[in-house]
């Protein structure tokens, strides 16, 4: 009997533990606590709210010249710091005179870079020539593709030949004409998805022809136009387009040897449409000054050093930028020319932001509510992608990509993750700090 009475008390105290646990974990204010992150990381000078509102009687920082805390005396306060200097430290919080939370706070030196916006062409040479297809030779035997026969596929990288470096189409016909009149086959080097490949190929005469054949297209540049996102001024190092440049045939990644970047000018737009993306219509510019070079084709943009300094002509002066975790939805706006080479400013909205802690190339759905962009361009259109993303002064990221089936909207890639990849890096002065300590 005294058996049943414990087993009822017992389930009964489970069921009002139960229950408070459920109350308590639905009240607002443990909901703001438990949403605190572990860290916080801001620029000098800056302000970050921590949570709208947190039942903390007090919260106080380690070191209040790298930054301080407001003093949250009332349930509603928000949580916030106020960034000081660069370093390190944690802010305590305490329930009661106990403490229950400790948030690192890691506050990075003042960075700015200068935003772009400016529509720019886009030379590239590739490391070696790039096989864009198969052809075939029609010889005594039928027709054939030596190419095809010795095992290369479109998409390949040819870097050498008979131990010879290859850079441009022009060094491929002496070998192959010399081959034919020997007999002996090429010793070919390839690159295939970042693997040398070793190959030997043939080269077959043409039927009613001197001429000898490798039965391959091949090419060693590409063209197109971009936009600007970011110039650093101390380094000259800037990012553009947001994206990698791929090879109309090959849809692969193209391997770049070096490159340069020139002013384009906008001519006309062809308008997008749902289920068929616009484009900007382009030319460059007559005096073909080159700009800067280009060292780097990356998932995250091309990148490279400018020769001289540019101007947006609307935001000459450097912005401040923010990280992933700081863009926030809501009202923006994108910097970008759709008439000749004039920059201007259009109205956007960030409908959705990803906080990365990890490079990654889609961080941002970006939808454009400019009128008169939306009428000019029916949305994202090609040529646009690297348009800087500007909120509450600060650059945000770029335009990189457009949905083909909803032209006014697209992806956009956090500004953190194009500065890494320009060889920026941003942590810089931080990590020397922590090195010396």
């Amino acid at each position: 009997m005294n058996g049943l009475k414990f087993e009822q008390i017992r389930k009964i105290l489970g069921a009002f533990l139960l229950v408070s646990l459920l109350v308590i974990g639905l009240c607002k204010p443990v909901r703001d606590f438990l949403t605190i992150p572990k860290q916080v990381v801001l620029f000098e000078g800056q302000h970050s709210l921590v949570a709208s509102s947190v039942p903390v009687f007090q919260a106080t920082s380690t070191n209040p010249s790298v930054f301080t805390v407001n003093a949250a005396t009332e349930k509603e306060q928000p949580l916030a710091v106020a960034a000081h200097e660069s370093g390190e430290a944690d802010m305590v919080l305490q329930l009661a005179g106990f403490p229950v939370k400790k948030v690192n706070v890691r506050v990075l030196k003042d960075f700015k870079v200068l935003p772009g916006g400016q529509s720019i062409g886009v030379k590239l040479n590739t490391k070696g020539v790039l096989v864009v297809g198969h052809h075939l030779v029609q010889t005594k035997k039928g027709r054939l593709s030596p190419g095809e026969i010795a095992g290369i596929k479109v998409g390949d990288m040819i870097t050498k030949i008979n131990g010879q470096e290859i850079e441009r189409m022009s060094d491929v016909a002496p070998f192959i004409q010399q081959s034919g009149k020997t007999g002996d086959p090429l010793d070919i080097v390839l690159l295939r998805n970042s693997k040398y490949i070793r190959t030997k190929l043939t080269p077959l005469q043409e039927k009613d022809n001197t001429a000898y054949r490798i039965g391959l297209y091949i090419r060693d540049s590409a063209a197109g136009i971009g936009t600007m996102t970011f110039v650093h001024p101390e380094s000259m190092k800037y990012g553009a387009l947001g994206h990698v440049i791929s090879d109309n045939d090959t849809k692969q990644p193209i391997q770049v040897e070096d490159g340069q970047i020139v002013r384009s000018t906008v001519t006309s737009i062809q308008r997008g449409s749902n289920g068929d993306p616009g484009e900007k219509l382009a030319r460059f510019s007559p005096d073909k000054e080159i700009l800067g070079n280009i060292t780097t084709n990356s998932p995250f943009g091309i990148f490279g050093k400018l020769h001289t300094s540019i101007q947006n002509g609307i935001m000459d002066r450097a912005l401040p930028i923010a990280l992933s975790h700081q863009v926030k939805e809501g009202k923006a706006q994108i910097l970008t020319v759709i008439d000749e080479d004039k920059v201007e400013a259009f109205d956007v909205e960030i409908v959705s932001s990803i906080p990365q802690k990890f490079p990654a190339t889609k961080g941002m759905v970006v939808k454009i509510t400019d009128k008169r962009l939306l009428k000019k361009t029916g949305g994202i259109v090609q040529g646009m992608s690297g348009s800087p993303i500007i909120q509450d002064g600060k650059l945000i990221g770029a335009v990189t990509h457009v949905f083909v089936n909803d032209p006014t909207s697209g992806y956009g890639v956090h500004i953190e993750w194009m500065l890494h990849e320009a060889g920026i890096n941003i942590y810089e002065n931080y990590d020397h700090q922590k090195k010396a300590s």
